[in-house]
């Protein structure tokens, strides 16, 4: 981890930019500049640990993040994975309780934090700040439950077979650590990276995927959704 020097104009810009701070005043996003870092972190770094105090809220300037639970054996469950411009962290900022998750870096990755305080402040003073944290809040609710619902309701390939149609080619099939193993999807869908394998081979040999140096090429995409 290491703070990335920036000017004043450009973190004003950035705040300005992004969808959660749009329709606030200059005057105002001018006090959370002054209250806000950009941080850089290495591919793998740990940005956020479970149980410590939260600094911040996190926007995700370049890179990409996931965030992730640990079992009380050690295996990791993947919540959610988030790009440039994305958040992070708002339930500890507005809750002032510890981190309920861990977060760290898919790739070189760089975030804006911008200060729980300064933020909270601002929240109480201009109610319509809200409004966006209401709407990704709600967001991020309907995307736990729908977790919830798949992880009751599908089989561990019906949920394989759902996340690879969902994810970019290039995390199945590129090369270096944009590419997902099989322990990533594994986390991603709430298994072991054995029983991943097996539903990989069930699909290859239903001729929905083929497998080849740890590459994964789509090959029928309706018999993928049939699993669903």
């Amino acid at each position: 981890m290491r703070r990335i020097s920036s000017s004043m104009t450009v973190r004003f810009q950035a705040l300005q930019e992004n969808r959660y701070l749009s329709g606030l005043n200059d005057e105002i996003l001018l006090h959370l500049a002054e209250n806000t870092r950009l941080i850089a972190y290495d591919a793998g770094e740990t940005i956020i640990h479970e149980g410590q105090s939260c600094q911040g809220l996190n926007i995700v300037e370049s890179g990409r993040v996931k965030i992730y639970k640990y079992s009380s054996t050690g295996r990791e469950m993947i919540i959610n994975v988030l790009d440039k411009g994305e958040s992070f962290n708002e339930v500890s900022v507005f809750d002032q309780k510890e981190n309920p998750v861990n977060v760290s870096a898919v790739l070189s990755t760089r975030t804006w934090l911008i200060s729980a305080d300064a933020l909270r402040k601002v929240i109480a003073e201009h109610p319509r700040a809200s409004q966006q944290i209401i709407i990704n809040l709600s967001k991020n609710l309907r995307m736990l439950v729908g977790k919830v619902a798949e992880l009751s309701f599908y089989t561990v390939t019906a949920r394989l077979a759902r996340l690879l149609r969902e994810l970019p080619e290039a995390q199945l099939t590129g090369s270096g650590p944009s590419r997902l193993t099989q322990d990533d999807l594994a986390a991603r869908i709430g298994t072991v990276r054995e029983v991943v394998a097996r539903s990989l081979k069930e699909l290859e040999r239903e001729g929905a995927i083929n497998i080849e140096r740890g590459k994964i090429t789509i090959l029928n995409q309706e018999k993928l959704i049939d699993w669903e």
